[in-house]
This record gives structure tokens, sequence and C-alpha cells, in this order.
């Protein structure tokens, strides 16, 4: 344990910098999309909500394992050329906001139809009746699908490895190649992700009550 606090310390630090890095950005990146995907899907336009459908159905069924292969070896054999930590986030946010489109849908689900009826009715349009009544209730259901929607992007960003992308866990196998400490370096990374998921979870049920109570 001790070599890993003075001879790898920073080796730990640079490979949780990019798995922050996949985390943040694969969120944020899912969450856009998958709001514009859950629109599509909701949408009185029936080509839109085959768009929506359809991408739904690709990416969420896809492994994430597979995708990173294709995005990081396959687009340049036909010529786009993508840096790897870039090709990991597009392959992380598309299967992220797949999901994120249906915690999204979901929610908007559980808005009573008659609401909806009331904002049509007193000259609210499409987007209108999203904004000042769908999103803002639906927001209270979604808290907890969006944490642990967070926490899957957090540990899959542990794939990265496959394709070469030297995030913490890769960093650790690094590590143990180098060092044959066994099981101690791997259950330092379980720490590292489990005390950042109990983290978001708390967040998460914090934010939860405060807008229970707000409701």
């Amino acid at each position: 344990m001790n070599i890993l606090l003075t001879k790898y310390l920073g080796t730990f630090g640079e490979g949780l910098w990019v798995t922050a890095q996949f985390t943040v950005v694969g969120f944020l990146g899912s969450m856009i999309l998958g709001v514009i995907l859950a629109t599509f899907r909701i949408s009185p336009v029936a080509y839109l909500r085959a768009v929506g459908l359809i991408f739904v159905e690709i990416f969420r069924n896809v492994p994430l394992v597979s995708l990173l292969i294709l995005v990081v070896y396959g687009l340049p054999e036909i010529g786009i050329t993508i840096d790897y930590l870039p090709s990991v986030m597009i392959a992380m946010i598309l299967v992220g906001a797949a999901f994120a489109c249906e915690v999204f849908r979901t929610g908007i689900n559980a808005i009573p139809t008659g609401q909806v009826e009331a904002g049509r009715a007193i000259g609210l349009g499409f987007f209108g009746v999203l904004r000042e009544i769908v999103f803002p209730q639906a927001t209270r259901a979604m808290v907890q699908p969006i944490v642990t929607l967070f926490i899957g992007i957090l540990l899959s960003s542990s794939l990265a490895g496959v394709v070469g992308v030297m995030d913490l866990t890769a960093e650790v196998s690094y590590i143990n190649n180098r060092e044959a400490l066994g099981l101690v370096t791997f259950l330092v990374a379980a720490v590292i992700y489990a005390s950042i998921a109990l983290g978001a979870g708390a967040i998460g049920a914090r934010l939860e009550i405060k807008l229970r109570v707000l409701r």
C-alpha cells in the first residue's frame, strides 16, 4: 500500500482525471441529447418520433465496448479520424443519450394529460407546454433515475482501457502489471469508484427531498 501512495499517487491522479472527464462530458452530453430525443419521442410530428425511436432502439441495445471499438477503429477505415478521448466520449454519449431519453420520456408521461390539455387551452404551444408545465413537474420524478444514469456512465468509463485510453482502471492495471500487487490496486480503484457513486447518490437523495418539499 505504501508504494501506491508514494510512487504511483500521480498515476492514480492522472487516471482519475481522465475518468472524471469521461464521466462529466458523457453525462452532460447524454442529458442534452437525451432531452432532444425525448422531445422527438413525444412530438406530434411522425418522422421525428420515428427518428427518436430508431436512435433509442439502436444505441440502447448496442454494447458500449462494441461501439467504442467501432468508433475508435472503424471510423478511420472510412476516412474519419478522431482522437481517442473524444472518440470514447462520443460513444458514451450515444449510448447514454438513449437511456437518458427513456428517463425523460417516462417522467414526461407521468404528467396527467389534463394538465397538458389545460396548457393548450390557455394558448401554450407544444414547446410552451413542455417548458412551463411538463419539465418542471417531471424533474421531481426523474432525480433518482438521472443519478442512476450518472453512476452508470461513471462505471462504463472503465471500458475506455479496451481501446488503449489510460483511465483510472487502465492505470490500475498498468500499476498491477509492474508491481504485482494483486488485488490491492484494484481495491483502491473500487473504493474510488464507490465513493464517487455514493456521493452522487447522497446528492440525489437530498435534491429529491428538496424538490418534494417545494412541490
